[in-house]
């Protein structure tokens, strides 16, 4: 799918040790890389406005992910790797690029990637910046601030919990507004930023999220039946079952890690999809009765997916690190296109050590 871009960013093929895909980059090619990772349901075209923004001296280069947009479609995610895929794909774009160090920015699935690639290589990193970033315990399936599964087989999470008409109304490219649960335009401008907050280019981020790779070894992916509530359990393949808690890896590696880059994390008071009380966390839809034989709340409570990060955050703080938390008030999951000014005032400050 070809997607516009806006003046300032050029893209092109770049094949590297793991991946052919899409990248787009902005600003001189000698500047001071920083690499832009991309949430679930979209692609590198969401990072534009903010990477032409970027301070002079400063490289912006945001790829499409294995599984989204013009990457190549026979490389699939090997979910029981976590995060491994996606953080090796960055890092061998960057090998592809000759690049040694670069400042590090996610957004939502792209920030979990970023703690992947924080415990991997942390040496390659300059800085971080996360945008509404997922749990570095996962997404679904796990509770209390240590990140404790629900169930032993991760029950709850992974590509079985995806809405199955959203992801045909993806697949058939919907651009329309007929289903009000699952049409994927009313799903980004429900939840991918508060409402009634439209984005100015609403038609080229409805492509991006449109491009991604649907299928059974993609978008949503496999599952398996559970006999743990609610009764499907992750599979092995795609994006929605590599954020499985229990894919996400030793978490506590994060506490010792050299060098400790510093993070910058930034979300919305009102996100509704990274949240405590996410409206698409199997925990918050049983307690309100939307999936019914709920457990309840001392088997299966909303994942505190904030009071995660922010327990991680701190443990990562009295192992030596560093980091800021900016919360953006009437804010949703995109605090870069919502409120793009503010953002980018923490963010540049950030990237200068300021």
């Amino acid at each position: 799918m070809s997607i516009p871009t806006i003046p300032g960013i050029t893209a092109k093929t770049i094949t590297s040790a793991r991946l052919t895909t899409r990248v787009l980059f902005s600003g001189a090619d000698d500047g001071i890389p920083v690499l832009f990772i991309h949430g679930n349901a979209s692609s590198a075209t969401y990072w534009e406005e903010t990477m032409v923004a970027l301070p002079a001296g400063y490289r912006g280069i945001a790829p499409d992910q294995r599984g989204y947009g013009d990457a190549e479609r026979e490389k699939k995610i090997d979910a029981t790797r976590g995060m491994g895929d996606l953080a090796d794909d960055a890092f061998a774009l960057l090998d592809a690029l000759a690049i040694d160090r670069a400042h590090v920015v996610g957004h939502s699935m792209g920030g979990s990637v970023i703690w992947r690639m924080m415990m991997d290589a942390p040496a390659r990193i300059r800085s971080v910046t996360l945008a509404a970033p997922g749990s570095p315990y996962g997404f679904g399936g796990s509770k209390g601030t240590d990140g404790q599964w629900c169930n032993p087989d991760g029950a709850g999470s992974g590509g079985g919990i995806v809405n199955p008409t959203f992801t045909q109304l993806m697949a058939a490219g919907d651009r329309g507004s007929d289903n009000p649960q699952a049409s994927p335009r009313i799903v980004m401008n429900s939840f991918y930023w508060k409402p009634p907050f439209v984005a100015a280019r609403e038609e080229d981020l409805l492509s991006s999220l449109l491009s991604e790779h649907v299928g059974g070894q993609e978008y949503p992916g496999d599952s398996v039946p559970s006999a743990n509530w609610p009764f499907v359990a992750p599979g092995k393949f795609g994006p929605a079952n590599a954020l499985a808690p229990n894919y996400a890896g030793d978490v506590s590696r994060l506490n010792t890690i050299s060098p400790k880059p510093a993070v910058l994390w930034i979300r919305g008071a009102d996100d509704q999809i990274v949240s405590d009380t996410s409206l698409f966390d199997m925990g918050t839809l049983g307690a309100f009765g939307v999936i019914p034989g709920w457990p309840g709340a001392e088997v299966y409570p909303s994942q505190p997916m904030v009071g995660q990060t922010r327990a991680v955050l701190e443990a990562y703080a009295a192992h030596g690190g560093s980091y800021q938390e900016i919360v953006f008030p009437e804010t949703g999951h995109t605090p870069y296109i919502e409120r793009p000014a503010e953002f980018n005032a923490a963010f540049h400050a950030h990237l200068s050590g300021k």
